[in-house]
């Protein structure tokens, strides 16, 4: 299949705004480094993206979890919309934050990995419970406030919904 020409590509530096060349220039001097990705699609709102990256660096870099943890939801997330940038970004980071190999495959099959450490599978069967459902029986959330407490709960909902968003602005913008 041929690549498809984006339907937002990147705006050259001389036709940004002055908003969207400070936005982007915090973003390549973030831990990202680079303008890549939903970041392209998403200066066409610089104070939309500003606010969103802010939220993303929390997300991925400081959220409650290590990154083997946030890694494991971000492809999960990413799994689900089938969003190949995201995952052909993410699968090398999980790979050496150490997610197994097997997990990521089995994830990428669509099936449910079958050797995973106990906070692994907590995550999983948290965010399949809640893709499918739209939301978690009280006995998967009270098995999540034991391995993860509150505050990872709500980070877990927070990289799923972060990386659901990124995923829509990919598949739309191409």
């Amino acid at each position: 299949m041929a690549a498809k020409t984006p339907r937002m590509p990147l705006i050259p530096d001389a036709q940004m705004s002055d908003a969207q060349k400070k936005v982007v220039a915090e973003i390549v001097a973030g831990p990202r480094g680079a303008l890549i990705g939903p970041f392209v699609p998403l200066m066409r709102s610089p104070d939309f993206m500003d606010r969103l990256q802010k939220t993303g660096e929390y997300l991925r870099y400081k959220s409650a979890f290590e990154p083997r943890l946030s890694e494991l939801a971000i492809l999960i997330t990413a799994r689900l919309w089938s969003q190949n940038f995201e995952w052909y970004a993410h699968r090398p980071i999980a790979e050496k934050a150490g997610l197994k190999v097997a997990i990521i495959d089995a994830i990428a099959d669509g099936r449910r990995p079958e050797e995973m450490t106990a906070d692994e599978a907590v995550i999983y069967d948290f965010l399949d419970e809640l893709i499918r459902t739209k939301t978690v029986t009280e006995t998967t959330y009270q098995r999540a406030i034991k391995a993860l407490g509150e505050r990872g709960i709500i980070d877990l909902v927070g990289i799923h919904g972060y990386y659901s968003l990124l995923a829509v602005v990919l598949n739309v913008t191409q």
